[in-house]
């Protein structure tokens, strides 16, 4: 295992302190996720009595695969507590989510938690987000249209960049489990989060945006000298 991926393995082990027999989970996407989702199924296979519901097609096959029961939002709309990554963290724990393509699910399990924690290794927190390109999640159709719309957007918040239309290491356009396309806006610095993420959304095409704002109640952030707990400022 890499220094990187042992410093994840941490963040996700001290987030699995804050599991409870009984709990309602939401499962996270990405490559730190994924180690707190190994973990869970140790704890499960040992008596942990516990019900997930993925973000991802990828993590539900993952969960399947070790034995962590799942349910649905239909079935159980309201979860105790979700887990999930991030790919910025900025000091208000507003986020940068969606590099892994799941921002959409990962958000709507998000907002139906009590809770949510971010677990990430140091090199994810910054001063101001941006750096990270945004995933912005939007429809097939009208795709030039709502592009166009996204620049207007970005330019009026202080932050325009190149856009780009995700796609994956053979080449193909990246699709989403919801049938959707992604694109990355390089916006560097984002001077108002939350004003962006309000001005996405009234951008007809748009389903959802990788900013995350006021969801997450507590950060664990892994760096060589251990896991630090970080909570939300005003909590």
């Amino acid at each position: 295992m890499t220094d990187a991926e042992a410093l994840k393995r941490d963040a996700a082990a001290k987030a699995l302190t804050y599991v409870e027999d009984g709990m309602r989970l939401g499962l996270g996407t990405g490559s730190t996720a994924k180690h707190f989702v190994d973990l869970l199924a140790e704890r499960v296979k040992t008596g942990l009595k516990v019900v997930g519901v993925p973000t991802s097609e990828v993590t539900r096959a993952q969960a399947e695969r070790l034995g962590v029961p799942l349910t649905t939002l239909d079935e159980t709309p309201e979860l105790d507590l979700t887990i999930d990554g991030a790919d910025e963290i900025d000091p208000a724990l507003n986020l940068i989510k969606g590099g892994g393509g799941a921002l959409l699910r990962e958000k709507i399990v998000a907002a139906a938690s009590a809770r949510m924690i971010v677990i990430a290794d140091a090199s994810k927190q910054v001063p101001r987000l941006g750096r990270y390109p945004l995933p912005i999640e939007v429809n097939v159709f009208g795709l030039a249209a709502t592009r166009r719309a996204i620049e207007k957007v970005l330019e009026v918040a202080g932050c325009p960049g190149p856009i780009s239309v995700r796609t994956k290491a053979d080449g193909h356009v990246f699709v989403t489990d919801g049938g959707h396309m992604i694109l990355d806006a390089a916006c560097a610095r984002i001077p108002d989060p939350a004003a962006l993420a309000s001005r996405l959304h009234s951008v007809p095409g748009v389903v959802e945006h990788g900013l995350f704002i006021g969801l997450a109640s507590l950060a664990i952030i892994a760096s060589p000298g251990g896991a630090e707990v970080v909570g939300r400022i005003g909590q």
